[in-house]
């Protein structure tokens, strides 16, 4: 799967299948994570070890060292869709339940909509799209809305604020990888986003005082077996899939992944850890779902 060729749709299909599906496991993981773990540092730490890996990886088989300019634009995309987006989701899943976390992060190909309008030469959406955006957000305050959730059981609003923050940041990033004049292969580019994202979300971690406070020691054996998959499954298999596939498919297509990944998210956070899942849930979740369906359709008949 190099740059050069066009994807088969073999791999298509698999790199679709790896983000719809497998993807939706990894808010669970991260979830039972920051359970025991510092939210930046730990996901500071699971880059770095998968980056670290794949780095040493493509050397071996030869691939060249990567540019100055290379370097540059994989931080900047790192700094969108690691730093801003993944370390975020961390820190707000630290109080908001990982399916309904996935859920307001469904909601992402609304926000791809206004970011893909605000870039230079964009176009103003449709009146469908914005229909569907209208309908996003009607989504969402069903929710969250008054009544929702018991006044103990809330999640913060600052949270709420950071996931969709974290939305915004991913796709800013992923729309910037599209543009780069630096080419370089998507694993490498996966590698380099990965370190460079992983340095910037351990320097948040020792700037916001977790990391000299974190005792490695306290960490449940459930949250070190999250780490481990988030690393593993979450960074080393699902990253480098998502970072080649918005190299070679429609960014409104990638964004088809929310349809999925909120219906896995709450099934496993339901039926592992316990979470809410109620008809009010369902209801918001299935209004989300067809906002997203209406919007990417009209992305990408446009």
């Amino acid at each position: 799967m190099t740059p050069d060729r066009p994807a088969s749709r073999i791999a298509l299909i698999a790199a679709y299948a790896t983000i719809y599906v497998v993807w939706g496991s990894t808010y669970l993981g991260v979830r039972v994570a920051v359970a025991s773990m510092p939210p930046f540092t730990m996901a500071g730490l699971r880059f770095l070890i998968a980056g670290t890996i794949l780095f040493i990886f493509l050397k071996a088989r030869g691939l060249p060292w990567p540019t100055r300019t290379q370097w540059r634009d994989n931080a900047l995309i790192g700094a969108g869709l690691l730093l801003g987006s993944n370390a975020l989701v961390a820190w707000a899943e630290q109080t908001v339940p990982s399916g309904l976390a996935t859920l307001i992060l469904g909601s992402s190909p609304m926000i791809l909509v206004l970011v893909d309008w605000a870039k230079p030469g964009g176009k103003a959406p449709s009146g469908p799209t914005w229909v569907g955006v209208i309908v996003g957000m009607v989504g969402v305050a069903i929710l969250l809305g008054p009544g929702a959730f018991p006044d103990t059981a809330r999640p913060p609003l600052l949270s709420v604020v950071a996931l969709v923050a974290a939305s915004a940041f991913w796709w800013i990033g992923s729309l910037y990888s599209r543009h780069v004049a630096s080419n370089a292969p998507p694993l490498m580019a996966s590698a380099l986003q990965m370190l460079t994202g992983s340095a910037l979300m351990l320097a948040t971690g020792v700037l916001t005082g977790e990391a000299p406070r974190w005792k490695p020691a306290a960490v449940t054996a459930a949250s070190w077996w999250a780490f481990a998959y988030l690393v593993i499954i979450g960074s080393l298999i699902v990253f480098p899939v998502y970072v080649w596939l918005i190299k070679h498919s429609k960014p409104a297509l990638v964004a088809t992944y929310a349809y999925v990944n909120p219906v896995v998210a709450v099934i496993l956070g339901w039926a592992i850890l316990g979470e809410p899942l109620t008809a009010r849930i369902a209801v918001g979740g299935a209004v989300i779902v067809g906002a997203v369906a209406l919007v990417t359709a009209q992305k990408h008949a446009t």
